[in-house]
């Protein structure tokens, strides 16, 4: 064999390793979870890793249609779409992602996707701690084609469950939610009575933050939502990628309303995409489709983990 002809295999069985790599290098998208931090224990966990298609697994919930039965039309937002379990809208991407697609039909309507857990007891013990964690990225859509976009990761008291018309009492928590293709993710408490009590309803006490560094759309951010109880005074913080933005002390709560919330089984979580829908953040402007929202940009979930301490 010639130097050329060597030079030639060398270079083809190089290229050949390369692509095999290439074709089993999981995407940067795709992250394991995170393994619990000392003293934390790993409570509960999925990192999507189903076969493209696939639904989720049997630890969620899927949720259909326009409300709960019985329960509040619209999902008590005043959002537009109806949730389905078609794969179009709720997938696995055989690359260690959830998809939630929102698409819209011929005639203008909208269909998403809204998941929760079958657990509802996710909860800071007394005297312990929980953390509510996930990796995602929200729809990759900004200006006048993410209007009325409203992605959402989220925790509702257990007791909702067939009542429905407990909200607030119950306690909502949300980790992360996005308005409208804006490069800012809120974190919200919804307690008390509505309208107003110490959780000043509809709007909750809310904080909010830009994404750092890369943009929430532009690309993955790890939100997470920590309930202390190891202090003298409980408090509930949220961050984004690690860096807090906004809490909420227990001395802030009327003390029967903060009893409420906290003394029932847990909580359960959610994911969804909404369309419209009556964002409580004013400022941020509610969540109105227009004849410009461009339908199919999907909310890509990494992983979901639940942490106690």
């Amino acid at each position: 064999m010639t130097t050329r002809q060597t030079r030639r295999r060398i270079a083809a069985t190089t290229l050949a390793i390369g692509v095999s790599i290439a074709a089993i290098t999981i995407p940067p998208a795709a992250a394991d979870i995170p393994p619990p931090e000392d003293g934390w224990t790993l409570t509960f966990g999925d990192d999507f890793t189903g076969g493209a298609g696939a639904p989720p697994s049997q630890d969620w919930i899927v949720d259909t249609g326009t409300s709960y039965p019985g329960g509040p039309a619209n999902w008590g937002t005043g959002e537009i779409q109806t949730y389905t379990d078609d794969p179009a809208n709720l997938a696995q991407d055989g690359n260690g992602n959830l998809r939630i697609t929102p698409l819209r039909d011929g005639a203008g309507g909208w269909t998403s996707a809204r998941i929760e857990t079958q657990r509802a007891d996710f909860k800071a013990a007394e005297g312990g701690a929980v953390r509510i964690e996930a990796r995602l990225q929200v729809p990759n859509t900004t200006g006048e084609a993410a209007l009325g976009y409203w992605p959402a990761f989220w925790a509702l008291g257990s007791p909702y469950r067939g009542n429905y018309w407990n909200w607030p009492g119950i306690g909502e928590f949300d980790v992360m939610e996005n308005v409208n293709g804006k490069n800012e993710t809120h974190g919200v408490l919804h307690c008390d009575v509505s309208p107003g009590g110490s959780c000043n309803e509809t709007e909750g006490i809310a904080g909010s933050s830009p994404c750092p560094g890369e943009t929430c759309q532009g690309g993955f951010h790890t939100y997470r939502f920590e309930w202390d109880r190891t202090g003298e005074v409980e408090e509930l913080r949220w961050y984004v990628d690690g860096q807090q933005f906004h809490s909420v002390s227990e001395s802030q709560i009327n003390p029967q309303a903060w009893a409420n919330m906290t003394s029932h089984e847990g909580f359960f979580l959610l994911l969804n995409v909404a369309m419209g829908g009556a964002f409580p953040d004013k400022d941020a402007g509610f969540a109105t489709p227009t004849a410009s929202t461009e339908p199919g940009h999907p909310m890509l979930v990494d992983y979901v983990a639940v942490y106690n301490r």
